[in-house]
């Protein structure tokens, strides 16, 4: 596995860091735009999956949009060569500034997931003498079978429209003279690998679409969010693009003058990113042996915050395997990234990778203990 990794080179840096594959990332990209192209799909990479200026500038010069739901997002994508015409501002707290702001820059579209979210956006935009484009979210109310956290389209959910609200909804925008209503949009949840979830999801927006066309509203764009999972057993895997796009190829038919979008974050940027954490102590236990390495949850908070099961590798030993928890050095019993892992023998200064970590890694990083942050590291400068 070391040779995957330039070890000699990261003796010379500080850890803990994250290290990209650019290489995978390019190879990700080429693989989501093949199989989206298909079908003639516009994308949007969700940028709070990871927002490293680096990897941001990659994936606008591959030509996709950006799915945005701050206007700091917002401002970083345009930074990084996204074309405003190519983003669209989601978020169930929009603020008046970053509505303002959003406006002003002439983004693509607004997802709106609440009546007075709409009439607010539309006061905003007649201030400004502008016009608001926005997809209305809608809770499709279908589980998708993740963690409960991840999770976004249940009944009683802070995410989108009811969908008992949209008659109301609908009789709202009749009278919102600078909102232009261009279609909607959903997304149930994150790291999907289920496929028959997105099968309920092509079924209920066939449902949609044909309640809107019965109040003889022409809808032009169908979002379908995001939430395609990734393997975090096999790091070295890449998504399923190609059987993720079909089953929206065979269930939702579109006219001519409609468009299909995705958000994608975590497929596209999940699988190039590995945290990089050196060995600090190995500390016999009653019942284990812990490795406590100098990362954290600081640094990585996915298996605090969510459960998250990361692989977990010894770049610098091969030696018998034994059994190990892995801990990071922050003052919580949270502060875990697996128990009862199997590792060659590993000692004080091993590296040690934990795998498949591009999205929601660097992104959610804290500094928590007044810790600094994780560093980026980029294949292709080493």
């Amino acid at each position: 596995m070391a040779e995957k990794f330039p070890l000699k080179k990261f003796r010379t840096l500080r850890t803990p860091f994250y290290y990209y594959d650019t290489e995978i990332l390019n190879n990700t990209l080429d693989l989501l735009k093949k199989e989206a192209d298909k079908g003639g799909y516009r994308v949007h990479y969700a940028v709070k999956a990871n927002a490293n200026p680096r990897l941001m500038k990659i994936i606008s010069s591959s030509g996709i949009g950006a799915d945005c739901v701050s206007w700091n997002e917002i401002q970083r994508s345009l930074e990084t060569g996204f074309r405003p015409e190519d983003i669209v501002f989601a978020g169930v707290g929009k603020t008046d500034r970053e509505i303002e702001a959003a406006l002003r820059a002439d983004i693509f579209c607004f997802n709106c997931e609440s009546v007075q979210e709409l009439e607010i956006t539309n006061s905003i935009a007649a201030r400004l003498g502008k016009y608001a484009s926005v997809a209305v979210r809608i809770n499709p109310y279908i589980d998708a079978h993740t963690h409960r956290h991840i999770t976004t389209a249940i009944e009683e959910s802070k995410f989108g429209i009811r969908v008992q609200e949209l008659d109301d909804v609908v009789k709202l925008l009749s009278r919102l003279d600078n909102i232009r209503l261009k279609g909607i949009h959903f997304h149930i949840g994150s790291q999907i690998t289920r496929m028959a979830v997105f099968k309920s999801l092509c079924t209920r927006i066939k449902e949609l679409l044909e309640l809107f066309n019965s109040r003889n509203i022409d809808l032009k764009l169908i979002n379908v969010g995001g939430g395609l999972g990734i393997d975090y057993d096999h790091p070295d895997k890449l998504p399923s693009f190609d059987e993720y796009f079909s089953i929206f190829r065979e269930m939702v038919k579109l006219r001519p003058d409609q468009e299909l979008h995705f958000e994608p974050g975590r497929a596209l940027i999940g699988q190039c990113g590995t945290l990089i954490t050196r060995v600090l102590y190995v500390k016999e236990g009653d019942k284990t042996r812990f490795v406590i390495v100098d990362a954290g949850m600081t640094d990585l908070i996915r298996p605090a915050l969510y459960q998250a099961v990361h692989k977990i590798q010894n770049l610098s030993s091969i030696g018998n395997p034994g059994m190990y928890d892995i801990v990071g050095p922050v003052c919580e019993s949270t502060d875990t990234f697996g128990k009862y892992i199997e590792l060659p023998e590993t000692r004080r200064d091993d590296f040690i990778a934990i795998r498949s970590a591009g999205a929601y890694g660097e992104s959610m990083a804290s500094r928590y203990n007044l810790r600094d942050l994780p560093g980026s590291v980029f294949s292709d400068e080493l």
